[in-house]
């Protein structure tokens, strides 16, 4: 788990704000649910069989009440159980997004850590294939508006339940004749949850997994009617995708589409973003039955893709340093500045750095220059006595100045932030 300071926590805002302002134009609502859940609620949800739940999740026990209780470990859990709980689909399905912390026990390594942050989406009580495609449609903008290349959308389809019955057969089928092929890992889950084999990242593996019966093969009219009406979506907004007919995901409630968006430049952890439909969910943690669809992405192997992409944020550096030579001029100094921040622009101003005064001017325009501030504004007696104030420019057309009249602050205000 890690700290994340300044100036790297600048990033991490700027993501959140194109999150929400993307979520707002998709008609998105925010939901934040409890850090902590019971933990027969990831169980049920999760599956029993699962690496989150088998190896990775966090659990413990209340010492007032004696509850077993689990950090989340992922969100869409919770959410589905908020949605319950609160009876949020008496008047129609939601779309929901959320934001924070999750808590895995891994081996950490670039991209992943045991606390790591998800963004998600989540539209509960929609059946149709045009809402799956939304939401693929909403992480494709997503991508857009960060600036992202290279990212690739891959499909697939989990059919319903009885399809997977029929398949899972055949699969074990399969996999008992090959099983001196397998891994110790893969034989444990030969008859618990065959369909995680196909997900191994084990080279040795991967001649058995590629030949062993595919689920599309298994899907009836109905469910390649929803993956197929999904597709033309997307082709008719110029979103392009393969079918990877191996792609299962982590998780056991998914059903019909899955999808995952990959990338070649962050190695194993190539996944930046991943999700499907989830039509049993609500039912099986104990809620009426309703349709949802829904992703989730790694808030740090999106960050860790722009680093990857050279595709910076916005610079959050001040617009103005204020330079205040002396304490005398402090209160006509903060008074400026706080005019100009109620009109928008950023201002950081100089703060004494002892008790004997506010320090030499070179020192203080050494730390305006440090800030990333595009122009100073220096306090002088002179200026002061006159009613002005010197703006400085200290990037573009650096030492350029000219001085401002202290009681037209709004009219001069904008110009300060216009070369952000």
């Amino acid at each position: 788990m890690n700290d994340i300071l300044p100036p790297e926590s600048a990033r991490w805002e700027w993501l959140e704000a194109k999150v929400r302002d993307l979520m707002a134009r998709y008609a998105y609502r925010n939901i934040r649910t409890p850090i902590v859940e019971p933990t027969p609620l990831f169980v049920r949800g999760l599956g029993e069989v699962t690496d989150i739940v088998e190896k990775e999740m966090y659990s413990f026990e209340d010492r007032l009440n004696g509850e077993q209780l689990t950090l989340r470990p992922e969100a869409t859990a919770g959410v589905v159980r908020a949605v319950a709980e609160h009876s949020m689909l008496y008047d129609g399905g939601k779309r929901l997004y959320y934001m924070g912390p999750m808590f895995r026990h891994e081996r950490p390594q670039r991209g992943r850590y045991r606390q790591f942050h998800q963004i998600g989406a989540e539209a509960l009580g929609f059946p149709g294939a045009e809402v799956d495609a939304e939401l693929i449609l909403l992480a494709s903008a997503l991508w857009r508006d960060l600036g992202l290349q290279n990212v690739r959308l891959e499909l697939n389809s989990l059919g319903q339940p009885d399809e997977r019955k029929a398949h899972r057969a055949a699969l074990i089928a399969y996999l008992e004749q090959h099983v001196d092929a397998l891994d110790e890992e893969a034989r444990r889950r030969l008859h618990s949850n065959p369909l995680r084999i196909l997900d191994t990242k084990n080279p040795a593996m991967q001649s058995v997994v590629e030949a062993a019966p595919r689920l599309i093969d298994f899907l009836g009219p109905q469910s390649l009617a929803h993956l197929d009406a999904v597709k033309a979506i997307l082709d008719a907004n110029g979103v392009a995708w393969t079918v990877n007919p191996r792609l299962v995901r982590g998780m056991d409630y998914y059903n019909l589409t899955v999808f995952e968006f990959v990338t070649d430049q962050l190695g194993s952890q190539g996944t930046i973003c991943g999700g499907g439909r989830y039509d049993y969910l609500i039912e099986q943690i104990g809620g009426k039955a309703a349709p949802a669809v829904g992703w989730a992405l790694g808030v740090e192997r999106v960050l860790e893709l722009l680093k990857e992409q050279n595709s910076a944020p916005p610079s959050l550096a001040p617009d103005v340093y204020a330079i205040v030579p002396s304490t005398a001029v402090l209160p006509r100094a903060v008074a400026t500045v706080e005019q100009l921040r109620q009109h928008g622009v950023r201002v950081q101003m100089h703060a004494a750095p002892s008790l004997e005064g506010m320090g030499s001017m070179k020192s203080q325009f050494k730390k305006a220059d440090a800030s990333g501030a595009m122009h100073a504004l220096v306090f002088g007696d002179d200026e002061l006595s006159r009613g002005m104030v010197t703006v400085k420019a200290l990037r573009d057309g650096a030492g350029e100045q000219t001085e401002r009249p202290l009681d037209s602050v709004a009219q001069w205000s904008a110009t300060l932030q216009s070369t952000r």
